[in-house]
């Protein structure tokens, strides 16, 4: 087998490479570059699971970051046991070949309790008295105590929210390369989260993020350098580009308004109270499931969402089937949006009855996907928050804004221009310009065999 490195560079495409990234602009005309037709949805997780077992989200069961938990009567977002990936992993398909073989996944998504040989995932250590500690998770146990003592604590608040940066993906390269000198494995999968902050907040605009390509241009030089002087192959990808956006369409509010959720009040604040509600949305960058718990009200629904400007697709499971999209964890109905638009979680009407879950970065509470988090309303107040914190003292850091007007750039749509599509680099020369989301596995196939 084949020693090789697949680095997922997020929100990589053809739109972004050129005079700000130097070393990609080099190497990508010096091999074979594909474009990877989106995937419905074209969100991390779902195209992830996709990569790694060349099965789509009626397959997998990944039908989006988050989705409705019918038994619990509760969303969930960003839950990590890879249990929850139904499938073959490559991994797995790869052991059976050969029992020597052995994988690192260095943040990849679902990364905890699969039978990949090393992993390492985020994972915030939360204290009894509410405060939320930087942390990660990783396998073998022992391996997160070596590779914080050697490369510092993860820095998990540069890795997502207002701080996020380039020193968390930095952080994943160097765990990557310090695993590869303790345990040489035959298979490394690298998450390089770095341009999906930039992306999102001021789309695919080269002025204003241009120093942050450069960042990533660096990174990633480091890498492919590295892994090239240990004889591996290399693979470059990206689940999705990111294309401009200018108008969030607030899909829950729409509902609310027909009458048809449901809204708890607590201490003056509001909260969706989804299993009590007839139909509602979770929302997830341009794609939103629509779960309806009163199936009497699913034709007013449809014809209600098929009228919203901004809405290109209303798909039933039927026509889900058709997108392979339809698995149990969908929703009655999957929304897609238009060129230019997204979908928010926002069902208060009121900002000042705004759950005290919306100005913070929160992530598992949130109903749906929040782009917004990466947004301050000012340093000051935060920098008061921090002093309150250092001080010992109880603080809540309520920075995050709820103008959704903010996010330039999103993702997770099917029939984007081919500038905005996920790119792969490869070695081998060959005529192929555009490839299937499943036809990746193969690829990585061949780069091991």
């Amino acid at each position: 087998m084949n020693k090789t490195v697949v680095i997922d560079i997020v929100g990589l495409s053809s739109s972004v490479i050129g005079q700000h990234t130097p070393f990609l602009q080099q190497y990508i005309a010096q091999r074979h570059l594909s474009t990877i037709e989106p995937l419905l949805p074209a969100v991390t997780t779902s195209v992830q699971s996709t990569y790694l077992t060349g099965k789509f989200p009626s397959d997998t069961g990944i039908v989006g970051n988050g989705w409705y938990d019918h038994a619990d009567s509760e969303v969930k977002f960003w839950k990590q046991s890879n249990k929850l990936v139904q499938g073959e992993k490559i991994w797995d398909k790869a052991k059976k070949e050969d029992p020597s073989f052995t994988c690192a996944n260095m943040f990849w998504w679902y990364n905890m309790y699969s039978s990949a040989d090393y992993s390492v995932t985020p994972r915030p250590n939360y204290l009894a008295d509410g405060r939320k500690l930087p942390d990660c998770y990783s396998h073998p146990a022992e391996l997160r105590d070596h590779l914080q003592n050697k490369l510092g604590q993860f820095p998990l608040f540069q890795f997502w929210g207002p701080g996020a940066n380039i020193k968390s993906t930095q952080w994943i390269a160097d765990a990557a390369m310090e695993n590869e000198a303790l345990h040489n494995p035959t298979l490394t999968l690298i998450y390089l989260p770095h341009l999906d902050y930039c992306l999102q907040k001021f789309g695919p605009d080269l002025a204003k993020i241009g120093k942050e390509l450069q960042a990533i241009d660096a990174v990633v030089e480091q890498l492919v350098t590295f892994y090239q002087n240990k004889g591996a192959r290399i693979i470059l990808l990206s689940e999705y580009g990111i294309a401009p956006v200018n108008n969030p369409i607030h899909l829950n509010r729409i509902l609310r308004n027909e009458g048809l959720l449901q809204i708890r009040t607590e201490r003056g604040l509001e909260l969706l109270d989804a299993g009590a509600s007839k139909a509602f949305a979770v929302a997830d960058h341009q794609v939103a499931h629509i779960y309806i718990n009163d199936k009497t009200v699913t034709e007013q629904v449809k014809t209600l969402l098929q009228g919203i400007p901004g809405v290109e697709l209303v798909l039933d499971k039927a026509e889900q089937a058709k997108h392979h999209i339809q698995h149990e964890r969908s929703g009655d109905l999957v929304l897609m949006a238009a060129e230019n638009s997204w979908f928010t979680y926002y069902f208060w009407l009121d900002d000042a009855k705004a759950p005290d879950y919306a100005r913070v970065v929160d992530i598992h509470k949130k109903p749906g996907y929040d782009p917004v988090e990466m947004f301050m309303t000012s340093k000051l107040r935060a920098g008061y928050k921090l002093l309150r914190k250092k001080a010992g003292l109880r603080y809540v850091m309520d920075v995050i804004p709820l103008d959704a007007t903010l996010i330039k750039g999103s993702h997770g749509r099917i029939g984007v221009p081919e500038a905005y599509k996920p790119i792969i680099v490869t070695d081998e020369k060959n005529d192929i310009k555009n490839i299937n989301a499943t036809d990746v596995f193969d690829i990585i196939w061949q780069h091991l065999y």
